[in-house]
């Protein structure tokens, strides 16, 4: 199965790094709007699947904003969270959240590529990435890594838009995120080229099974695959095993 998207490598990697540049202003109201006002939700149950204690660490890549990396270290209380992205622009608002929120001292930012993470084996007990999987030039260079810096008995865990099943559901939602989603980047944050993006980013990306089985082909065991509002988005949690893979 091919793992890469159309673009390819630094190709890839550079486009989609000056769209998120670009758009890293109205970032958080958009998502609202391509999910519906559902991402909300989606993590809400994520973080109950996840069942993360009190005073465990993670590393939250293409953390963007850093909704999810500030719900976990709410929910960590006293462990250390760690979010990484390769947008600046981004960064600096997801610093400015922590920074309002008191957390600084229990998050730290790295500019980074999730694909060469600059973390020694087996440091986290969480590594998890949200709605940027389908944004990296290599997927499975992705999770081999998420899955060499996580602890053994840790876990990976993937929130990503997917691919609805059912009609007639589908149809109208590759209609609206296809077609309407464009003319609302261009609407709200003044940016139509940008937002063309994402569904060409979703049409390469594999499905929830064909993902399941990735976790499983990078070496994590016990995947569970979530399947969430109609097959929109799609959660996956996989475990790293104490046996060298």
């Amino acid at each position: 199965m091919n793992t890469q998207s159309p673009k390819t490598g630094k190709q890839k990697e550079q486009y989609v790094h000056s769209v998120f540049e670009s758009i890293a202003p109205k970032y958080d109201i958009m998502n609202d709007i391509m999910s519906f006002r559902r991402h909300k939700a989606w993590r809400k149950f994520t973080m109950s699947k996840m069942n993360m204690q009190v005073g465990q660490n993670a590393l939250d890549l293409c953390c963007g904003t850093c909704d999810w990396t500030i719900q976990m270290a709410e929910k960590s209380k006293t462990g250390q969270l760690t979010g990484l992205d390769f947008s600046p622009h981004m960064l600096q608002y997801g610093q400015q959240k922590i920074d309002k929120l008191g957390l600084a001292k229990q998050i730290r930012l790295i500019e980074g590529n999730a694909m060469d993470l600059p973390f020694e084996d087996n440091t986290f007990d969480y590594v998890t990435i949200g709605f940027g999987l389908r944004n990296v030039p290599d997927y499975m260079q992705v999770l081999r890594e998420m899955r060499r810096v996580v602890k053994p008995g840790g876990k990976v865990v993937c929130l990503e838009l997917s691919k609805p099943t059912w009609q007639p559901f589908k149809g109208i939602y590759y209609f609206y995120f296809q077609r309407l989603l464009p003319m609302l980047g261009k609407w709200v944050a003044k940016r139509y080229d940008q937002y063309k993006w994402l569904p060409e980013s979703l049409a390469s990306f594999p499905d929830h099974k064909e993902l399941k089985q990735m976790f499983v082909d990078a070496g994590l065991v016990n995947v569970d695959a979530y399947p969430l509002t109609g097959g929109i988005a799609a959660l996956h949690i996989g475990t790293k095993g104490n046996e060298h893979v």
